[in-house]
């Protein structure tokens, strides 16, 4: 099943439609095939700590932060979906970020949902 016509959006459609919702307008869910999650733990850098704490007495965005952040998440979510396509869903439901601190040495990131295969209603 693939999903290449779900939104009708421009460029090319994901073969694993990844939601934070319950269910997908136009799908029924024919088959679950249970939890899948990505996980990755970065490493806190000594640079970008000192920049942040120097950041974070002037206030303002920790720039070099959110870029490692949003990269770790994207490598997460990479993984998630690499494992539920293994397990031959097209469809991650309730899908969810956990964050948390790894033995004050880096910060561990986990994507996970529940492996579905989704069929058009």
């Amino acid at each position: 099943m693939s999903l290449d016509d779900y939104g009708g959006g421009q460029g090319p459609q994901p073969d694993v439609l990844v939601v934070t919702t319950n269910d997908v307008p136009g799908y029924r869910v024919q088959q679950v095939l249970g939890e899948v999650f990505g996980l990755t733990v970065r490493s806190r850098h000594l640079g970008s700590q000192i920049g942040a704490g120097l950041k974070s007495m002037i206030g303002g965005e920790l720039k070099g932060l959110t870029k490692t952040l949003v990269q770790t998440r994207n490598q997460a979510m990479e993984r998630l979906v690499e494992q539920a396509r293994a397990r031959g869903a097209n469809g991650v439901l309730m899908f969810r970020f956990d964050v948390t601190e790894a033995a004050d040495v880096g910060t561990e990131v986990c994507a996970y949902g529940t492996a579905v295969v989704l069929a058009r209603e």
